[in-house]
């Protein structure tokens, strides 16, 4: 007896700042960022003879109408509202649903009323047992997976993704993180012992996501550089690989400590990464401690960010409000922080405290828990944690204008400007020539021309772009990044916009000083 199955994965509750709704905001064809990993994976560990779709809500609307046997939901925290929307509305219509994915394992009990079957944990392991039941049709209530060898983790499905609506290809290499973060929901169900997948594994899988149109990937690892042997020794199998005929591109996410190994940033240019992200979280170290982010300690970030940006690793930084030794100066500290560094893009946020983790289990005895605030996870400024050293009214107001003041045109084309003087002057860029927007794929030639329509939003949007784009042409090298980097920009006004967010009286203020303090009313 052979079982269909049709994969879902849900759009957003809410735009991100790493999304790409801005695509069908400004009337293009809808696409994602970066190709989904659950919903491929899961399809590959399904037994051949299976029938399987794959829908991408970020691409292309649910087909309610599907005749799968087996309705299978996956989804993160910030798709809790859309995956049970879809999973109750296919069970309306007498479908049978399974979900499962990160929020499935973090919050099963949010979620069991609202399926036949729930997995949570990974699925390597139990995927032999769970597919034999589901073909013989008589599968658990409930399947909970451990943490499996990653040598056992295929390689996803591309075959059945709509590729050619993303942008970045995906690849996991590692699981898990060795540090402590108290807010940090990842270790709670991946462990804090990283486990990695066989370099041969992680080649084929590249060689997979190339084969199927990919020039840029997301390195899906929540610290890629955590093991810096192991990571070295990937980033030379990467480098050997790029040099055999396949010049992609890669994004990751590292800790800041690495960049006191001088040899492994030099290894993560050779290899091909681009930009990364960093959890800076905040200036204020009395926060750091609070949160347990030791590696942020005892290091001056800014410097250190440099030293990235130096060599040609463009970076976007991780920026968190309302820590317990937050007072109402920490928007103003905030703000001259970021203003201090070449990273444009920041995505800033209030502090949230998610189910099952010790922030949670914290914040919840010492009776600070908002109830009923399970919503706010999908909106970056919205916080379930009542603050002890200022109001919810002053978070929310000095939020509202630390964000305002942070991507204004002018402080923003500052940052901008900041960062491509010092890109890549470590190396000799001379030779560098600008890119070809015919090389692009047509979902990035779309995010390109996005970029280009920033300079439509304003007059203040205008002078900047020209401003940015100018000295972007000035030094070739950076073209590519910078185009990213103002669709990334692009898709934070879209994210302000949709949230109602967007104050021009705060944005369109003058720049630096003025602004830490308006930030700080």
């Amino acid at each position: 007896m052979t079982s269909s199955l049709y994969i879902i994965n849900p759009a957003a509750d809410f735009p991100t700042y790493f999304g790409a709704e801005i695509l069908v905001a400004s009337g293009r064809p809808s696409g994602v960022m970066m190709a989904d990993l659950s919903s491929t994976t899961v399809a590959a560990m399904a037994p051949r003879d299976f029938a399987i779709e794959i829908g991408d809500e970020g691409v292309a609307p649910v087909n309610f109408d599907h005749e799968a046997d087996w309705i299978c939901v996956t989804g993160k925290v910030s798709q809790r509202r859309r995956m049970i929307a879809i999973a109750d509305e296919f069970r309306r219509r007498g479908k049978k649903v399974i979900i499962g994915g990160p929020y499935a394992s973090l919050s099963p009990d949010h979620l069991a009323a609202h399926c036949d079957v729930l997995v949570s944990g990974e699925i390597e392991e139990i995927a032999e047992e769970f597919f034999a039941d589901l073909r013989r049709g008589r599968p658990r209530d409930r399947y909970i997976g451990d943490k499996p060898s990653l040598a056992t983790s295929p390689i996803p499905r591309w075959d059945l993704y709509p590729n050619h609506r993303a942008m970045l290809g995906a690849v996991q290499t590692s699981r898990g993180c060795p540090f402590e973060c108290e807010f940090c929901d990842v270790i709670q169900y991946l462990g804090r012992k990283q486990r990695h997948k066989p370099i041969a594994n992680v080649i084929a899988e590249l060689d997979a996501l190339w084969a199927h149109g990919f020039r840029a990937t997301f390195l899906a690892d929540d610290n890629f550089t955590a093991y810096r042997a192991h990571c070295k020794e990937l980033l030379e199998a990467m480098a050997h690989w790029r040099r055999n005929g396949h010049e992609m591109d890669f994004v990751t996410q590292i800790s800041i400590d690495a960049t006191r190994d001088a040899e492994l940033m030099d290894m993560l240019v050779e290899a091909g990464v681009h930009q990364v992200f960093i959890g800076i979280e905040t200036p204020n170290l009395d926060s750091l401690r609070e949160t347990g982010k030791k590696q942020n300690l005892k290091i001056d970030i800014p410097s250190e960010v440099q030293k990235l940006i130096d060599r040609g690793i463009s970076v976007m930084g991780g920026m968190i409000v309302g820590f317990d030794h937050d007072g109402p100066n920490v928007f103003s500290q905030q703000y001259e922080f970021a203003m201090s560094t070449p990273i444009p893009i920041f995505s800033l946020g209030a502090l949230m405290a998610s189910e099952a983790t010790p922030l949670f289990d914290r914040i919840t005895a010492e009776g600070r828990l908002l109830q009923g605030t399970v919503e706010t996870q999908a909106v970056p400024w919205g916080s379930n944690i009542r603050p002890v050293t200022m109001s919810m009214d002053e978070l929310n107001s000095g939020l509202h204008n630390l964000c305002n003041a942070l991507y204004s045109p002018a402080a923003f084309g500052e940052r901008m400007l900041n960062f491509i003087h010092s890109f890549g002057r470590a190396h000799d860029l001379s030779d560098a020539k600008l890119p070809e927007f015919e090389s692009f794929r047509e979902v990035e030639r779309q995010a390109m021309d996005i970029a280009g329509e920033v300079r439509r939003l304003g007059d203040a949007e205008g002078r900047m772009w020209n401003k940015v784009w100018g000295a972007a042409l000035r030094k070739p090298a950076t073209a590519k990044i910078v185009g990213r980097i103002m669709f990334q920009y692009a898709q934070a006004r879209h994210m302000f916009d949709r949230g109602n967010y967007w104050e021009p009286q705060l944005a369109y203020a003058p720049p630096r000083r003025e602004m830490a303090e308006a930030a700080a009313e």
